[in-house]
């Protein structure tokens, strides 16, 4: 039974690791393989060939229900019904509609949508929209959060801007009750931790700040503010526990098997929390292993502790293969294989104070090769945050939250339980910042296959029984974390990488011993691209302190996320053409036209245009040489800056151009193509940006020079070995069944 349910569970998870779907004719002939094999015992492969085939067709249909090409960008007018709880902050409402219908075209039927000043929209109401629709699309870097791959996870076909609208019925249903419920919680006083208790109640986390989220993340308790496993089983132990302590104690009536009582309570808490919460992928995850494992407890203990967990994965699977595209998945599953090796088959009992170490020191360890391979912070302060947050939000915050929330219609009572537990909760928060200040993350620099597979291997040694031999060696094993096998760039040559921030800039230039950036990306309210994209692909790279930072001009497209970078990495200097308008945090100086220098044998200088009236003009543009390979990094410099970097002399023909202004009309002058000569040219700017870069006559302008484009758009982040005279490399042609090319 086991290996069945293994090559199943084997053969779905294969999706996540395709980096293509196969074609129709193959799914077809799959499963009839599979038939023709099980007469002849070879169950294993005929189930791993049928979980494979159900997976595949799955992930189809889900890209087969994205927005057709030809409606990208088209704005349309559309009725859905709002689900799940709608999340507003700073000026735009976001919010997802099902039961989507145009009289114009066949629509998916999930979109996500963002409605800038627009009115309050409740969960459960109708709506009818004129949207700008739009193929989902996301950035890709080197590390970074893969948005594509999320959006297909949630079956979302297509991502939009409501233009106008109006109400057509009002809310309705289970969403519109816990809308109202949030309301309430929201309005109740807690310390200033309403938004927190949202989160834990209801599963709706856009009350927490950025700075809660910072905190959270440096200290490795994400988890305790998203309704998880964790939540639900610790509410089912809870309950479980109610009555096994009155039976033991003689309180539980006789006439009742105090187990399966035991067993359905803890089951109906859990199937109600996850109903409140809105029962979405990853609670429906949370409350089939806890059911599972109550049916185990029950009635089929003499099984072993894995097959449970064996039938909750493949239970999930199976309603949902995509969920393996989601890391909460792995970590999650991870988290409880871990949990059940290091606690089971055991000699003697452990303290609770030694159970709670064990557990917090094998999360440290046993998670971190799916933290590394997963691209995730890696908390230095983790285990110590998680000793001491998991029992007060587990055991005392969610508790009395759940018994506020349940009695918030008595005057007082309630409210006073939810202002406790926000007092609580807010004491918590004030401890993990001071333990992020102390310890924060660690981003580390992304490895070889080999290093990781050493990683995995010394963490599982680790964590083996102590009486095993040799079991300290899972400490040498792990040192490629510390010492990383990264290559650098050749003496006198340099790796060039033009990230991919949307509508805005950020270019990594890395010689054999320096780091160079220049510009940071921009800032779009709470999202920091510099903190969520920049620094996160630099740590990837191996980057671990910057020579030089350098800030174009003050535009926050270019300099949003500069702010970020000095906050996240060592920065030894900070030039920029317009220092005076940057936040005194940078201590930025004023860059100089003619500076020279040399970094192992690659040449940079700087030129900023004397007479610049504008932030644009005063773009500090940046020359690179290496090995006889040119760049030229031009910030925003419109055609007189153009004309005046002419008429300096300074200008020589180069392999390479980054776009002036994202490809704007007023840049990228037909002069300046004719003396820079480029063979390719760099543009970096946002998919269907609302300035239509890059501009039509820009590029009939590079294509008279056959200058090469390569576009983040297009391209996603863009790599150049500048001196080995190659062609560049854009990450998004990097295989990924989920991802357009």
């Amino acid at each position: 039974m086991r290996t069945g349910i293994l090559a199943l569970v084997a053969g779905l998870l294969l999706l996540r690791f395709l980096p293509a779907l196969p074609p129709f004719w193959l799914l077809a002939l799959l499963p009839v393989t599979g038939l023709m094999l099980l007469p002849f015992r070879s169950y294993p492969i005929a189930l791993f060939l049928f979980g494979f085939t159900w997976a595949c067709v799955s992930a189809q249909w889900a890209l087969d229900d994205r927005l057709a090409p030809h409606l990208d960008t088209r704005t349309l007018w559309l009725q859905g019904q709002v689900v799940g709880l709608p999340e507003a902050g700073e000026g735009v409402v976001r919010f997802e509609l099902e039961q989507v219908v145009s009289r114009r075209d066949q629509l998916p039927a999930r979109l996500r949508l963002a409605w800038y000043d627009g009115p309050a929209v409740r969960a459960g109401e109708t709506w009818r929209l004129a949207v700008r629709l739009k193929r989902p699309h996301g950035l890709v870097n080197p590390q970074a959060f893969d948005y594509e791959a999320w959006l297909l996870a949630q079956r979302i076909g297509a991502t939009g801007t409501v233009k106008s609208g109006e109400l057509i019925t009002s809310a309705s249903g289970a969403g519109a009750w816990r809308d109202r419920l949030r309301q309430q919680l929201l309005a109740t006083p807690a310390h200033g931790r309403e938004g927190a208790l949202a989160a834990l109640v209801l599963g709706d986390d856009s009350g927490l700040s950025t700075a809660d989220w910072q905190v959270l993340r440096s200290t490795g308790t994400v988890h305790l503010m998203v309704i998880s496993g964790q939540h639900i089983g610790l509410l089912a132990t809870l309950l479980y526990g109610l009555v096994a302590g009155l039976a033991r104690l003689g309180f539980w009536p006789r006439r009742w098997p105090w187990l399966p009582c035991a067993c359905v309570l803890a089951f109906a808490g859990a199937l109600a929390y996850g109903v409140l919460a809105g029962f979405e992928v990853p609670v429906q995850r949370a409350c089939v292993m806890v059911g599972l494992v109550l049916l185990w407890r029950w009635r089929f203990r003499h099984l072993g502790v894995w097959l449970p967990l064996l039938l909750a994965l493949l239970v999930v699977l199976l309603r949902e293969p995509l969920a393996s595209l989601q890391p909460g998945f792995w970590l999650s599953f991870g988290a409880v294989m871990l949990l059940i090796l290091i606690f089971s088959g055991r000699l003697g009992a452990w303290p609770w104070w030694g159970t709670l170490l064990r557990a917090q020191w094998a999360m440290a360890i046993g998670l971190l090769p799916l933290l590394l391979a997963l691209g995730l912070p890696v908390s230095a302060s983790g285990p110590l945050a998680n000793l001491v947050a998991v029992p007060v939000v587990g055991l005392l915050v969610v508790p009395l939250a759940l018994v506020g929330t349940l009695l918030l219609p008595i005057p007082g009572v309630g409210a006073a339980l939810l202002w406790v537990a926000g007092g609580v909760l807010d004491l918590l928060f004030s401890l993990l910042t001071q333990l992020a200040l102390w310890l924060p993350a660690w981003l580390p620099s992304a490895l070889p296959f080999w290093a990781w597979l050493l990683v995995a291997l010394g963490a599982l040694v680790w964590l083996l029984p102590a009486a095993l031999p040799m079991r300290s060696l899972g400490a040498l094993i792990l040192l490629p974390l510390l010492f990383s096998p990264q290559q650098r760039p050749e003496y006198g040559r340099a790796e060039v990488w033009m990230l991919d921030v949307g509508q805005g800039l950020a270019v990594l230039v890395r010689t054999q011993g320096h780091d160079l950036l220049y510009d940071a990306g921009p800032r779009f309210g709470e999202f920091d691209t510099g903190e969520r994209v920049v620094l996160p692909s630099l740590r990837a790279l191996d980057v671990r302190g910057l020579d030089l930072l350098l800030i174009s001009h003050a535009d926050n497209d270019h300099a949003g996320g500069a702010a970020a970078i000095r906050r996240g990495l060592p920065v030894r200097q900070v030039l920029s053409g317009e220092p005076d308008k940057l936040t005194p945090l940078l201590q930025a100086a004023a860059c100089v036209s003619g500076q020279h220098w040399q970094w192992d044998d690659v040449a940079f200088s700087t030129w900023q245009w004397a007479g610049a009236t504008t932030g644009n003009q005063a773009s500090c543009v940046l020359r690179i040489e290496a090995n006889g390979e040119r760049l030229w990094l031009t910030g925003d410099i419109d055609s007189q800056a153009e004309r005046a970097l002419l008429n300096s002399g300074l200008v020589m023909p180069a392999q390479w151009l980054l776009a002036p202004h994202h490809g704007s009309r007023s840049s990228s002058s037909a002069a300046l193509l004719a003396q820079v000569k480029p063979a390719a040219v760099l543009i970096s700017r946002g998919a269907h940006n609302t300035f239509g870069h890059p501009h039509a006559e820009v590029m009939a302008r590079y294509r008279a020079v056959a200058a090469q484009p390569y576009d983040t758009a297009l391209h996603g982040a863009v790599r150049i070995r500048l001196g080995a005279f190659e062609q560049a490399q854009g990450l998004r042609y990097r295989a990924r069944f989920w991802r357009e090319k």
